[in-house]
This record gives structure tokens, sequence and C-alpha cells, in this order.
């Protein structure tokens, strides 16, 4: 590294650890940089601080209460028919937030059997695309007027920092359905010309009872990209929640009643995946699933649908994304930019930049630099103002990074800067960056889901680009250049679904979202995530003594 980039990484580096220093916290010391005795000293030359003091803070009260916790079935929240009830964990400190009810196989009769008469005999399929439209506009005025509570709950139940649920995720499900309330009279078939006296029309027609199962990485959002389409088109819905986190989902479908919507259209069970999942994917009366999870699980959903009644299924699944950052980049900028693409929502998105692949010119300033973002990253409670990392979901997903981060290690790659948890409640885990990283290694295989940046140095573009399209994942990738010939050339070299060109995560309601391989079937959210829920017919009859074809 040149004597000037040094001088610049040390800046940084200086000026995030005096933050720190300036909060009062003390170092953090990684369970993999320990001695070989266990001790908890520092290995030689190694200095670890976090900008953390909010984590070691008692909770804040979270500004909501939780008033519905029962399933939503044929417009009425309704105890289980087990009556089991479950706890959703504030990830904060892993104590009950409250118990919900717990859904299986006969709560999703019950709701599929509401959805299948709402659809079948009820008004909204049969309302004007006008009024259906009306309702989800009406919708959106009121989440916007619940933004706050929406966004407690929310934050409450993930982890998620209050700040981006409340000034980003709530607006922005208020924006798609306003977006697709503004399809619902739009929705039209063609006149089609035939090779005769022939009156062809091509009809699109609600697909009938939906069933939608959302995660808990972004509860409101998912249940924004599902339901809205799946209304606009006129169809039901049976939606399943995560079980980790079910209080937004609840709290937003009273919220649609209050707009309008009838009776049946909308059910929500809460409940497990071998349980109410399964049934939802394997019912026979549901007509269209849609599903966001895991690549493996999606791999059971599809099956099940397969084995039942042979229903179309979209999934939006896993990802391994490359971040590709040329020689010709604005450091600073990318950097910044990486460091977004990676640690947003505690890492815990499918299409965050988790492969992120450095040429070789700018390999050690880019390391160096990355480590001082991480180092003044704010990681504490949600709910206070600043933190920009709140806690993993739950214990399961806690564990899960720490043993990848383990691996890593035991793999060879240079742990530069975190490694460990963080405090000794809740389900915090300090931001974490890896340099040195090789393709064969798990943390560069392995959708990690979590604050673990793994880089990879390169050193042409014909090579980044057989490495970023080397793995089992499509999603997304992000490319980052001043060049518009290499954006060009990576743009329609990667295989994946989306690319950001120096930028990342940009979400539009009208930009289409879905991935290649692995990683998904169809695309949700933009015209094309109508087409989910639309079944297409052909009608014809014969023309007597027509005018014209």
């Amino acid at each position: 590294m040149a004597a000037a980039t040094r001088r610049a990484a040390s800046s940084l580096v200086s000026r995030c650890l005096l933050a720190r220093a300036s909060a009062g916290a003390p170092p953090a010391v990684p369970s993999a940089l320990r001695r070989p005795d266990g001790s908890r000293g520092l290995l030689p030359g190694i200095l670890q601080r976090f900008s953390t003091a909010a984590a070691a803070e008692e909770p804040i009260s979270p500004p909501v209460q939780v008033n519905y916790t029962k399933l939503l079935i044929n417009g009425n929240f309704v105890d289980s028919a087990s009556g089991k009830t479950f706890p959703t964990l504030d990830p904060r400190t892993g104590e009950v937030i409250a118990h919900v009810a717990e859904g299986d196989s006969e709560d999703i009769n019950r709701a599929v059997d509401a959805a299948r008469k709402a659809f079948d005999e009820g008004p909204w399929p049969k309302m004007t695309a006008y009024e259906r439209s009306c309702v989800l506009l009406r919708f959106a005025d009121l989440i916007e007027k619940h933004n706050d509570e929406i966004a407690a709950l929310e934050t409450w139940d993930n982890g998620k920092p209050y700040e981006q649920s409340a000034h980003i995720e709530v607006p922005m499900v208020a924006r798609l359905m306003r977006y697709y309330a503004g399809w619902a009279d739009k929705i039209h078939g063609l006149i089609v010309p035939a090779d005769g006296p022939h009156h062809v029309q091509v009809l699109h027609e609600p697909i009938g009872v939906a069933g939608q199962i959302i995660p808990w990485n972004f509860p409101l959002l998912m249940f924004s990209w599902k339901v809205g389409p799946a209304l606009a088109c006129g169809n039901t819905v049976v939606l399943k929640t995560a079980e980790q986190t079910p209080l937004s989902a609840l709290y937003i479908s009273k919220l649609l009643h209050e707009a309008g919507l009838p009776e049946g259209v909308l059910n929500v069970v809460s409940g497990f995946g071998p349980t109410a999942g399964a049934a939802l994917a394997s019912h026979m009366d549901v007509d269209k699933l849609a599903f966001t999870g895991s690549t493996d699980t999606g791999k059971i959903v599809l099956e099940l649908a397969a084995r039942s009644n042979l229903k179309p299924v979209t999934l939006e699944l896993g990802g391994k994304s490359p971040f590709i950052v040329m020689d010709d980049a604005n450091i600073d900028h990318a950097v910044q930019l990486a460091h977004f693409a990676l640690f947003f929502n505690q890492g815990q998105c499918c299409c965050a930049g988790s492969r992120t692949f450095v040429h070789e010119r700018v390999y050690d300033e880019f390391v160096e630099k990355s480590k001082a973002c991480a180092l003044n990253r704010v990681v504490g409670d949600p709910f206070k103002k600043g933190v920009v990392q709140g806690p993993q979901i739950d214990n399961d997903q806690f564990n899960k990074i720490l043993r990848y981060i383990r691996s890593g290690v035991d793999n060879g790659a240079t742990l530069v800067t975190g490694g460990d948890r963080l405090g000794d409640k809740g389900f915090y885990i300090q931001p974490t960056v890896f340099s040195d990283v090789q393709d064969d290694m798990k943390i560069a295989q392995e959708e990690i889901f979590g604050p673990v940046q793994s880089i990879l140095k390169f050193n042409d573009l014909n090579e980044v680009i057989k490495r970023a399209n080397a793995s089992r994942y499509g999603l997304a990738a992000g490319v980052f250049t001043n060049n518009l010939d290499t954006a060009n050339t990576l743009t329609r070299a990667l295989k994946v679904g989306t690319v950001w060109v120096n930028c990342f995560d940009v979400f539009d309601a009208a930009i289409p979202f879905g991935g290649y391989k692995m990683s998904g079937i169809g695309r949700e959210k933009g015209i094309d995530s109508l087409k989910n829920y639309l079944q297409i017919k052909a009608v014809v009859t014969p023309l007597k003594n027509a005018a014209w074809l």
C-alpha cells in the first residue's frame, strides 16, 4: 500500500476510534482473535473498537401496544382451532413480547374456505376495478396515518432500526399500495385478429385463491409485494406470516378491513412452516402460491405445490450477490456503498452484496477503509436515535452467523474486524469484515444473512465475470465503475435478475425484482407481478357477414 493510502486509511480509522472513545465504550475482543490459551487479551498489533455504546443501555420501552395476536379469518380475529399459542420474542433481549395464536392445517382449511367463498360468492371480484382501487387507496392513507405505530411494531418484533422502519419501509408500503391501486382499473385484455371470420378476445381473469408465505426480514414490505398485486387483480388471499414476526401483518390487515375490504378476501394465519406453511402449499383449493424465503425451503414449497394440484408458484429465494469494484472507481464512495450493500438490515437481505470483489490495484486501500466503516457503525437498541444496526432476528440466526464467522477464520480468511457477539443480552453481532477471502470458502459460497462482509481480490474483467457467475444464486449484483463500457459489459454478462450500477438496493414499486438460477421463479413488483395473479383465457366466436376482419 502506498504511503499516502496508508495515511488516508489511518486517518479514517482514527476518526472512527475517536468517535468510539468519546462514547465511553470499551474495546470488544472477538472470540476468533483470543489468545490460544483462551484468554481475552488481543493478539499483538490488533485493536478492535466499535461504536456500540447504545447496546449497553437498558432497552427502550416501545411506544406501541400489541392489540392483535389472533388469526384473521373471514374478517374476524379468532383463536386457533387447537387453542395453541406461541411466543414472539424481542430480539433485543430474547424476552417474550406476546403470545400469538398458532395456526395449523385446520386453520388453513378454515382460511381457504373463507377465501374461496369470498372469491366465488363475495363482492370483491365482482366489484368494478375502480372500486377495488379505492379500497387500496384508503388503505394506503390509513398506513400513513398509523405510520409510527406500525413502525414501532415492526422494530419491536424484528429488531431493525426504528428510523428505518418509520422513514423508509412503512412509507414504501403505502407507496406500493397506491401503485397497485393505480393498476387495478388498467388491467385489460386484447382483441386479436384471426385468419378467418372469428371475433377473438383475450381475457385476463383473476386466478382465484392465492396462498402467500412471507419471511421475517421485511415483513411489511413482503406483505405489500404479495397482497397488493393479488388484490388489485381481484383475487382473495390466505397469507401465512413468519413465526418470528407475526405482529405487523396482523395490525395492517385490520387497517385494510377498515378501508372497506370485504370479509374473507384477506385471511392471515400465524404459524410454523412444517404445519401451517406445508398445509397452505399443498392445499387442493389454493389456485396460486407465492413464497419468499430460503432456497432450500423454496424447493419444499415447490414440491408440495406440484404434488397437490400443480398450482403455479412464484419464488423469491436466496442470494449471494457480487458487488464488483473496478480500479477506476471512486474508492471512498465505493467503500460506503459496499458497506451499505452488505450491512443494511443487519445483513439480513436476500440481495445483500455479500461477495465484495475488489480490483487488486485498490484492494488494500478498500479493505482498510471498509474496516474503518465497520468500526464506526453504531450498533444498539433499534429504538435509539442514530442506531443503524440492531440485533439479529433470533437465537438460531445469531448462532448460525457466528458459525460462519468461525468457518471463515478456520478456512484462512483474514478477520479484519469484528467476529463476535456484542454484549451479553439479545442477539447483537459486531460488524465483521473478512479480507483474503477465496471462492471456495463457505463464507464466499453460502448465504450468511448477517453483518459479515467478505472481500475478494480480482485482477481483470473476464476473471471477475466468471467468478461472479460461479454461484448457484443469481438474485442481484452491484457494479462500481466510472467506465461506461465496463458497466455495459458487466450488466449484460452477469447472470442475475437485478444489476445496480454505482448504486445499490434501489427499490421502486415499478421495478421488477426476482432472480436467475436458484434465486427464484418469477418477478415481484412492477407490471410483471400482476401476471402472477391473472389467468389468460381466449374467447372465440364466429362472425356472420362481418364488415371487416
